[in-house]
């Protein structure tokens, strides 16, 4: 059995914040705007795999009013969330994003990233992709004011 699940998530981009994406720190003059570390990467993932399970989103389970959640790693959710996949039975059969950044270029970290989140989340490599998109200039995003991520994955039902 597989189970398909989506997730979306952007932040606004502010100067004197660090930018973090897969748990990568990315030499930039901006960072990401959040209650947590920001990583805009990481919480469009949780929310699809949340998703793919039927178990609400990011916000139900790591709320951005409660005061432990306040600059704190969102590799560390990523692992809780990992956690609630396995004990609902499932494995990650793949994972696929597209992050929407103006700025920076962020082919050269790509690799990184990838290899960063595939360790996180115990898969092989070749199952997440990751790609990078500009907005051609156009809305928030083309104009260096936010960064935005879409994330599919795809849950298979662990035999046994």
């Amino acid at each position: 059995m597989y189970r398909i699940g989506q997730g979306f998530d952007i932040h606004q981009l502010v100067e004197e914040r660090d930018l973090i994406l897969g748990g990568v720190n990315i030499e930039h003059n901006k960072g990401l705007l959040g209650h947590s570390d920001a990583d805009v990467l990481c919480h469009a993932i949780i929310d699809a795999l949340l998703g793919a399970l039927a178990l609400g989103d990011i916000g139900l389970h790591f709320p951005d009013n409660d005061p432990k959640y306040y600059g704190c790693d969102s590799t560390q959710l990523l692992k809780e969330v990992l956690y609630l996949i396995i004990k609902g039975g499932y494995k990650i059969n793949n994972i696929d994003c597209t992050i929407k950044a103006q700025t920076p270029k962020l082919q050269p970290f790509l690799i990184e990233i990838r290899s960063n989140l595939s360790r996180i989340l115990n898969i092989n490599l070749n199952q997440i992709s990751i790609k990078a998109k500009t907005m051609e200039t156009l809305g928030p995003i083309g104009e260096s004011k936010a960064i935005a991520v879409d994330a599919i994955v795809l849950l298979e039902e662990i035999e046994g």
